[in-house]
């Protein structure tokens, strides 16, 4: 397995498609000596659609853009109060696979729950993880040329509401949880870091995580 360092980078509050063009912009440019990295985020209100996204599954998206994007699986919301995580990874440099890559990110959501004593699972035919039968994370990845971007969207403390004017991941009447749901206070920041670690550990990336503070411009252009 390469050594190449992976750099996380927490981008604060950043609007969806700057972003999205950021991943796509350090995807397309990426050779095989790129390190990978990890974008830790909130976004601004907006729902998502995948690939194949019908349009059926927008109820009612009121005055929240929804943006047409080029990850897997339907419609999803973003907002402030979810933590964001993007997996920008060289899993063919890694020899990962995608059902590894898919495995870990589920995992790590779950052992980060597992830390408050909340009981959760993945579910084979619906990619996320569930608490008590609802969702508290969603999955949306694409793999160009064998490197990964998207990835998670785990809900922590935010308004839910949005998540009515939808059917979440093409599913009519899904229920949705968040963290704060199951604790009194819910520390964004400290989640973040168990959530990085948790997925470290899944993938075997533990020793290679290199933390900073620099965005470099990656989403502000």
């Amino acid at each position: 397995m390469s050594e190449n360092r992976v750099i996380v980078r927490d981008l604060g509050m950043v609007e969806y498609l700057p972003t999205w063009k950021a991943m796509q912009d350090f995807t397309s440019m990426r050779d095989e000596t790129t390190e990978d990295e990890i974008w830790l985020l909130e976004h601004y209100p907006v729902f998502t659609q995948g690939q194949a996204g019908k349009a059926e599954h927008l109820l009612n998206p009121g005055d929240i853009p929804v943006v047409q994007a080029d990850r897997g699986g339907q419609v999803t919301y973003h907002g402030p109060g979810q933590l964001v995580a993007y997996v920008l990874m060289d899993i063919r440099r890694s020899r990962i696979g995608v059902r590894n890559l898919v495995s870990g990110i589920e995992q790590s959501v779950i052992d980060t729950l597992a830390l408050y004593g909340i009981s959760s699972a993945a579910k084979p035919d619906a990619p996320g993880v569930y608490v008590e039968g609802a969702k508290i994370a969603s999955l949306g990845l694409r793999v160009k040329k064998g490197c990964s971007f998207h990835g998670l969207g785990f809900n922590l403390d935010m308004d839910l509401e949005p998540f009515q004017r939808i059917n979440p991941c093409g599913y009519t009447g899904m229920n949705m949880t968040q963290l704060r749901d199951f604790i009194e206070q819910v520390d964004i920041s400290q989640i973040k870091s168990q959530w990085v670690r948790a997925f470290a550990n899944c993938l075997g990336l533990t020793e290679r995580l290199i933390f900073t503070d620099m965005v470099e411009e990656l989403v502000n252009d």
